[in-house]
């Protein structure tokens, strides 16, 4: 697995509805590229958002990333909806589960 970390500021002034509708367009096109799995985004109390996306591999993260329509709507974020980002990739993340049991 390849694990994308997505930390976030927006711009005050930034056009919340092209934002959203961007957003979803991008989480729609991201949801049909080869080798995606998953996608969350949650929102801390102070506005930060931190997205995290699960890809099979590099390649398919990397090949996300230079999606046209992608790159399109990076370079419009830079421009006018992001006040400052953070993004972390990690290849084979170490990863541990728990899942409780109902005691009987």
């Amino acid at each position: 697995m390849f694990l994308v970390v997505f930390r976030n500021r927006k711009r005050a002034e930034m056009d919340g509805a092209a934002y959203q509708a961007d957003a979803a367009r991008m989480e729609e096109l991201a949801q049909a590229q080869p080798g995606f799995l998953s996608f969350k985004s949650y929102v801390a109390e102070d506005g930060e958002v931190v997205a995290i996306s699960e890809w099979e591999n590099e390649a398919a993260a990397t090949g996300w990333g230079r999606h046209a329509e992608h790159a399109i709507v990076q370079a419009r974020a830079r421009e006018g909806y992001y006040a400052s980002y953070t993004l972390i990739a990690c290849n084979s993340p170490r990863i541990h589960n728990f899942t409780a049991r109902d005691k009987i």
